[in-house]
């Protein structure tokens, strides 16, 4: 068999890592790819978000199956112009895609079928939103854009004056562009985080290992929020009484909700929760693999990708038992100098070998990095994701931290406490 992925980031990279350990794999072609993806597949400049040049490629290489991961070309309607085109696809076609590419929507859909989340109201007003944020006097004041913002479209603001400023940049300032024409301003909720990603096939849904994410650039959760500073998986606080509870309360009822608005969703579903006082609630939903959750919940799967790809294809996802490992794994992002701001690029990295195993149970996911000439150099500001499997979590952390000091580059930067809070309890 042979299988397209399409993106370019530490998340593809962990999905062709999984995907190659399948016997049923013949080749891999990736769309864009990276340094690191080069190694296991054959790359292709062509952008993740350039869906006629991606329905070409397809058409060129005629794989079995394409997989799409990043979240812009799953909302923009990737997957059905694949399948017009008479390809076998995995992810959301683009009306189930929604529920990540529209906030609005997707709180909407909460509100109707009473799927526990935040209380909020939408604004394409300013003044409205404003006066709103006014009567509520409640802060922290959480104010989200509509649409794609690349992890950065949701504010938390912590007075009156920074809330109106969140909701000017948005709806008059057009920071964000068309995302942020139309915005969500909800009651901020207080708890552990715990993100789960979740199979499904549009009938059956089946989650994965939980996860851990670490989102400030810095120790102690101090400085701006990334795209991820590292992961751990399983998720300790996330019990077997949440995980029945957010089954029964949020996961069936979602995929149910959407099949009931003729918007059934098949791919990977992502459950952003938090543990509240009263209960999980769903903070968002993405419609496709995290990342870094990516990168620690695969290297405990067990059961092959592949079939649980062909299972999602042939809505057959009920009948197939999913195995995990049992095991711990840990991530730890090396981040460019500057990240998430400023950063240079270019910087050769040091410490790994070509296959990039640096020692027995640790491997590197590749971010943003490119091959050069035989050396790998950074290309991006998330540029590894240094990762290890334990029998426990703090075996995996270890193991993940001794690799991370193999490996260097220039101004290279990493937290040093991630997964602490979960070995505290």
């Amino acid at each position: 068999m042979n299988i397209l992925v399409v993106g370019g980031g530490g998340r593809e990279h962990a999905i062709i890592r999984a995907l190659a350990k399948s016997p049923k794999v013949d080749k891999i072609y990736a769309a864009p790819g990276n340094g690191g993806i080069s190694r296991l597949a054959q790359c292709f400049d062509c952008k993740a978000t350039d869906i006629e040049g991606v329905v070409a490629l397809a058409k060129e290489l005629k794989p079995d199956y394409v997989f799409v991961a990043p979240d812009d070309p799953l909302v923009m309607g990737m997957v059905d112009r694949l399948n017009e085109a008479g390809f076998k696809t995995f992810g959301p076609k683009a009306n189930a895609a929604i529920l990540e590419g529209s906030k609005v929507f997707s709180k909407a859909l909460m509100k109707k079928y009473g799927i526990p989340t935040a209380g909020y109201e939408t604004f394409t007003d300013a003044e409205k939103a404003i006066e709103y944020i006014k009567e509520q006097n409640s802060y922290p004041a959480v104010i989200k854009c509509d649409g794609l913002a690349l992890g950065k479209g949701v504010i938390i603001a912590k007075d009156f004056d920074e809330a109106k400023d969140a909701v000017n940049s948005m709806l008059l300032d057009h920071k964000f562009g068309k995302s942020g024409n139309e915005i969500v301003v909800e009651e901020f909720l207080t708890g552990p985080e715990v993100t789960v990603l979740a199979f499904t096939d549009g009938k059956t849904v089946k989650p994965m290992v939980s996860s851990m994410d670490h989102k400030r650039a810095y120790d102690n959760d101090q400085g701006l929020n990334t795209g991820g500073m590292g992961t751990i998986a399983p998720n300790p606080l996330y019990t077997a009484e949440y995980q029945a509870e957010c089954m029964e309360k949020i996961f069936l009822p979602t995929i149910k909700a959407m099949e009931k608005e003729g918007r059934p969703f098949k791919g990977c579903l992502y459950f952003g929760l938090m543990l509240t006082p009263k209960g999980a609630k769903v903070i968002e939903y993405n419609c496709r693999f995290g990342d870094p959750e990516t990168q620690v919940v695969l290297p405990l799967l067990e059961t092959d990708l592949v079939d649980i790809m062909e299972a999602i294809w042939e809505e057959k996802l009920d009948s197939l038992d999913i195995k995990w490992s049992g095991k711990s794994c840990a991530c730890v992002v090396m981040a460019s100098g500057g990240y998430p701001e400023k950063y240079e690029t270019g910087k050769e990295i040091t410490g790994i070998d070509p296959e990039g195993q640096t020692e027995a149970d640790a491997f590197v996911y590749h971010a943003g990095t490119k091959l050069a000439d035989g050396k790998y150099l950074t290309a991006g500001g998330r540029v590894l994701g240094v990762t290890a499997v334990g029998d426990n979590l703090k075996e995996a952390l270890d193991k993940a931290y001794g690799a991370v000091g193999k490996i260097s580059f220039d101004k290279a930067h990493f937290r040093k406490d991630i997964g602490q809070r979960a070995l505290k309890g």
